[in-house]
């Protein structure tokens, strides 16, 4: 083997056990693993099989085979980023959603001086007592979430 391939080769598994490293120590997610482990399969199937690249530029009909890969580098570049973008955008809207929700529950709180947001005090006993709870449920009860999801009180169990 030539000294590129065996590097290439390397490079590649190495990419894929640190990948599966994080993973396994949940520091990377599964769906972001996945665009990852693709990168280092085919870091490692390039490394071991050269000529497979070059064949298909021939057949894709470019002349010069490392533009080829430089232009699918870039391609999945940019739709890893729109990826995370929608990701983002979906995060935002959820963190939106419930910033609302919040509001409206310190809105309807039984006692003006109670916040949600603020933990209770050391004063207050952490037990499961529903008396001593910072935040007694408000006199409506439950309601429906815009989302059709139905919020469910905190001391109860499924």
């Amino acid at each position: 083997m030539i000294t590129y391939q065996i590097t290439s080769m390397a490079i590649g598994v190495s990419i894929a056990a640190i990948i599966l490293l994080l993973v396994r120590r949940d520091h990377l997610h599964g769906p972001y693993a996945i665009w990852w482990i693709g990168a280092a399969v085919t870091i490692a199937g390039l490394g071991l099989f050269p000529r497979l690249f070059d064949h298909i530029a021939g057949k894709v009909g470019v002349s010069y085979p490392p533009i080829l890969a430089i232009v699918l580098g870039f391609s999945l570049l940019l739709v890893k980023i729109l990826t995370m973008d929608l990701e983002r955008s979906r995060q935002e809207r959820m963190i939106r959603r419930l910033a609302q929700r919040l509001a409206m529950l310190e809105a309807q709180a039984p006692e003006a001086g109670t916040s949600l947001t603020q933990p209770p005090s050391p004063s207050e006993g952490e037990g499961g007592d529903s008396a001593d709870h910072p935040c007694p449920p408000f006199e409506g009860g439950w309601r429906e979430a815009p989302g059709g999801s139905s919020p469910k009180p905190p001391d109860t169990a499924d």
